[in-house]
C-alpha cells in the first residue's frame, strides 16, 4: 500500500508542473495582449497626449516627424539631408517614409506608423522571450554538468523570458516611445535580433542584426564584441571559480588514484567548456562583410543624386559624433556643450566618445563567461553616455536587465 502511494504522488507531481506551466503560459500571452490593447487605446486617444513633442521621447535621430519631413524633400526632389531636419538611415526614411506621410481620413495623425511600432514591441518581446529561454537552459545545464544544479530543480527557477518580456511590454519608457512616434521600439528590434541570432548560434541574423542596428545609430556596434563571445563560448557558462569547488568535492577524501581521474575529469570539463569556436566568428565577420557591402550599395543607390555616400556619412554618423544639435534632451552632452568654450570642444568630444571605449575591454574580461549580461551592461553604457538618448534606449536594457531575475533574487 505505501509503494502504490509514494508511485501515485511521484506521477501527480509531473501533472502539478505541467499544470502550473500551462497557466504561466496562458497568462504570459493574456499579458501580451492586454499590453497591445493599452497601446491601441493610447494610439487613439487626441494627438496622441503630445508625446512626439517631448524632448524625452523623441530626439533628433528617432523623431518620426522629422522622418516626415525629410521623405517630403526627397519627395520634392531635394536631399532629404537639406536643412537640420533629418539625420537618419535613407533605408528607415524608404520603408517608414510612405506611412508617415500616409493621412487615413477618419483616423488619428500617423496611425500606419503608430501600428508598425505597437508590432515592433511585440516582436521585441518574443525576441527578449527566446533569448531568456535560452539563457536560463544553457545556465541550468552547465550548473548540472558541473554537480551544482539538478535539472529537476528548473522549474522552482522564475521564467526569466517571460518575465524579461512583461517588464519590457509593460515598462511606462517602452509605451511612451511607442506611443510618441519614436523610432526606438525599431532600432530595439535590430539590436535584439543580432542578440537572439548571436545566442542561437544562426550566424547570418546576428550579422544581419548588427549590420543594421549600427548603420541606424552607430552605438551598437560595441556589440560585436557580447556577440562574438555567444558564437564563441556559447549562450552562457558558470563563472571558473566553481570549477576548484568541484575538483575538491569529488577528490577530496578519495584515494590517490580516484583522485587523480577524477581531476582529470573537471580537467576536461574545463577544456571543453573554454573552447572557442573560431569556426562561428569568422563566419559572422564574412556575413558582417556581406551585410555591410548590401547596405552600403542599397544606401548609394537611394542617396547618388544628393551627394553620395560621404554626404550620408556626414549627416548621420558626423551628426552623431559632433553633436551639433543642442536641442534639450535627457543626456547630458546637450548641456556640457551648450556651456563649454568652443576651443575645448573638440578635445571633450573626443573624451565623451572614447569614454565608452575604455570600458569595453576591462568589462568583456571580466564577463567573457556571461555574453548575455555583458550585452546588457553595454546597452546601459551607451544608453547614457550617447549623443542623443531617449526613453526608448533605456527601456530597451531595462528590459533585457530583467533576463537575470534569479541572480537578482539571490537564487
Amino acid at each position: 500500500m505505501e509503494e502504490r502511494q509514494t508511485t501515485s504522488s511521484t506521477a501527480t507531481k509531473p501533472k502539478t508542473g505541467t499544470t502550473k506551466q500551462k497557466r504561466a503560459r496562458s497568462g504570459f500571452w493574456r499579458w501580451l495582449v492586454a499590453s497591445v490593447a493599452f497601446r491601441l487605446a493610447l494610439v487613439y486617444l487626441p494627438r496622441n497626449l503630445r508625446l512626439s513633442t517631448r524632448p524625452e521621447v523623441a530626439t533628433p535621430l528617432t523623431s518620426i516627424r522629422r522622418l516626415a519631413e525629410g521623405y517630403w524633400l526627397k519627395q520634392s526632389a531635394m536631399s532629404p539631408y537639406a536643412g537640420s531636419m533629418y539625420h537618419g538611415s535613407p533605408l528607415l526614411l524608404l520603408i517608414l517614409g510612405p506611412l508617415a506621410v500616409k493621412r487615413i481620413e477618419g483616423q488619428p495623425e500617423h496611425l500606419l506608423c503608430s501600428l508598425l511600432l505597437v508590432i515592433a514591441d511585440i516582436f521585441n518581446a518574443m525576441l527578449i522571450r527566446a533569448i531568456g529561454q535560452s539563457l536560463q537552459k544553457a545556465y541550468a545545464q552547465h550548473l548540472e554538468a558541473l554537480d551544482l544544479f539538478n535539472l529537476s530543480e528548473e522549474s522552482r527557477m522564475l521564467p526569466s523570458g517571460d518575465i524579461a518580456a512583461l517588464v519590457y511590454l509593460w515598462n511606462p519608457f517602452t509605451i511612451v516611445a511607442c506611443v510618441g512616434l519614436s523610432t526606438s521600439p525599431i532600432e530595439n528590434l535590430a539590436i535584439l535580433l543580432a542578440l537572439f541570432g548571436a545566442c542561437k548560434g544562426l550566424v547570418p541574423l546576428a550579422a544581419f542584426g548588427w549590420v543594421l542596428a549600427t548603420h541606424m545609430s552607430l552605438y551598437p556596434a560595441i556589440l560585436i564584441i557580447p556577440i562574438i563571445l555567444f558564437l564563441g563560448y556559447g549562450p552562457d557558462a558558470p563563472p571558473r571559480k566553481l570549477l576548484p569547488q568541484r575538483s575538491y568535492r569529488t577528490c577530496g577524501s578519495s584515494p590517490s588514484s580516484d583522485q587523480y581521474c577524477k581531476t582529470e575529469d573537471v580537467t576536461d570539463l574545463l577544456e571543453l567548456r573554454i573552447l572557442f569556436s573560431w569556426r562561428r566568428v569568422s563566419q559572422f565577420l564574412l556575413w558582417t562583410f556581406i551585410w555591410g557591402i548590401y547596405f552600403l550599395f542599397l544606401c548609394d543607390i537611394s542617396v547618388k543624386q544628393y551627394g553620395g555616400l560621404s554626404e550620408m556619412f556626414k549627416r548621420t554618423y558626423g551628426f552623431i559624433l559632433t553633436v551639433k544639435d543642442l536641442s534639450p534632451n535627457i543626456g547630458v552632452l546637450w548641456y556640457f556643450f551648450a556651456e563649454v568654450f568652443d576651443f575645448f570642444r573638440d578635445f571633450f568630444l573626443i573624451v565623451f566618445h572614447v569614454n565608452i571605449l575604455f570600458m569595453m575591454l576591462p568589462l568583456a574580461i571580466r564577463l567573457k563567461h556571461r555574453p548575455g549580461f555583458l550585452a546588457f551592461v553595454y546597452l546601459a553604457i551607451s544608453s547614457m553616455f550617447k549623443s542623443y538618448p531617449s526613453i526608448g534606449d533605456s527601456a530597451l536594457y531595462l528590459g533585457v536587465l530583467a533576463l537575470f531575475v534569479n541572480e537578482l533574487a539571490g537564487k
